[in-house]
């Protein structure tokens, strides 16, 4: 899992996602691509807890006190 953080005010609209490919369906020998982003969003950090998996919530916690610290 990568995890970044950036302070920045961008639209969400212009979301642009490379692809990879992937043999799809498995074992047919045929390849397709497809997005690494389908969606971004900007959350609270309420609304984040409860997207994440609950082992995630160390990197917003971290995150936060970063920002505590100045």
């Amino acid at each position: 899992m990568h995890v970044w953080a950036v302070e920045d005010d961008w639209d969400v609209a212009d979301l642009k996602s490379n692809t990879f490919e992937l043999e799809w369906p498995p074992r047919t020998g045929r390849r397709q691509k497809f997005a690494e982003l389908d969606r971004a969003a900007w959350v609270d950090v309420e609304e984040a807890r409860t997207r994440i998996l609950k082992g995630q919530a160390v990197f917003i916690d971290r995150l936060l006190a970063r920002i505590a610290e100045g």
